[in-house]
Order: C-alpha cells, then structure tokens, then sequence
C-alpha cells in the first residue's frame, strides 16, 4: 500500500482509523520484503518508504524496532495454522505454505529457534511458544504413517533442516533449495504460497 504525494509533494491527508489497518498490513508486507533483502538490521526508515508511511506511522504500529520483526513473524505462523484449520487441508499444502513462509522471511527463520531469540527478554519463551504453534498446526494434518510421524523432534527437526537450507539472494533460488531439502527428506510438499483462505 503505497500514499502517492499529492500536488505540491505533500502527503495526502490521514485517513484516520480506517487507515490504521491498511498502513499496519502495509508495514508487515513491507518489512518481510525489506528483511528478506537485506536481513533484520535493515533500516526501519526504509520499511516506512517501502510501505508507503511516515516513520511516525510506523512507530505508531511498532514502538520497539524487534516489534516489526515479531509483526512479520506472527503472520507467518497465523498463516500455517489458518492453512492447517482450512477444511480438506493436507499435510502437503500445509507444508507449502509453511514453506512460503520460510522463503519469504529468510531472515526470521533463526525466530522459530529459539537459540536465534537470543538478546530480547522473553524472546526465548516467545520463540519457543511461535515454533510450538506451527508443530501443532502441522501435527494437526500427519497422518500416523508419515515418514515424520516416527519420533517426537522428527518433524521439527524436519522443519529446521529444511530452513537451514533457505538460503541464496532470490527467492526463486531460496524456493527452490527448500523444495529441494523436503524432497531430499522424503516428504511431499504442495505448492508453495500463502494461504488463501
């Protein structure tokens, strides 16, 4: 969502609460984009540009700069659960949209370990409650037989080698070094996007 100046360089007015809204989901667009180009140490200041707001509006949102990170991350997750929760989902489209979410936020993906929380009070017990969330939504769809059913770190054990190989400068690349780690495990995935409810 980007404000266009209007005549004379200026901003267009504040569209009041409705705005609130649309500049937040504009801000988590902007910031997984941002983060993924250039990692968490990004400027805050180029999230502002990127969503099209002031750095106001954005301190407005997210007080604290981990606040973006955390934003980015909890949609990430509310994502797989609302895709694990979707009626006739499976295991491998659930797996897809977890994937997407790995391969657009490359630079959470140390988020959902909680060695990576490191240097934030409580980050430990949010990371950790975070990581806990998508094993459950993805436990929700294994079926008994699955190659990842067998032990009880299998599956997140799974999902961590398969973020430790999202790695490289495109997308494209990341994508595909991701499907490639889950087909290397024996696992299908669906296709990878974000859920569309």
């Amino acid at each position: 969502m980007s404000q266009q100046p209007a005549p004379g360089g200026r901003r267009p007015a504040n569209g009041g609460p409705r705005a609130a809204a649309r500049n937040r989901a504009a801000l988590v667009a902007a910031a997984r984009e941002i983060y993924a180009e250039y990692g968490l140490d990004a400027p805050l200041s180029a999230i502002a540009r990127r969503a099209g707001v002031g750095q106001g509006v954005l301190y407005r949102h997210f007080p604290e700069r981990a606040d973006v990170a955390t934003a980015v991350l909890e949609e990430n997750v509310r994502q797989v659960e609302e895709a694990a929760a979707a009626e006739g989902a499976t295991l491998a489209g659930v797996l897809g949209v977890l994937t997407w979410s790995l391969t657009e936020s490359a630079a959470f993906i140390s988020l959902l370990h909680t060695e990576g929380a490191a240097g934030r009070p409580g980050a430990h017990a949010y990371a950790r409650a975070m990581s806990e969330r998508v094993e459950r939504a993805l436990r929700g769809r294994l079926p008994d037989d699955h190659p990842l059913a067998g032990g009880d770190d299998d599956l997140m054990l799974a999902v961590a080698m398969v973020s430790g190989a999202v790695t490289g400068p495109g997308r494209e690349q990341r994508e595909r070094r991701a499907v490639t780690a889950w087909r290397l495990l024996g696992v299908e995935v669906g296709p990878v996007r974000p859920f569309e409810g």
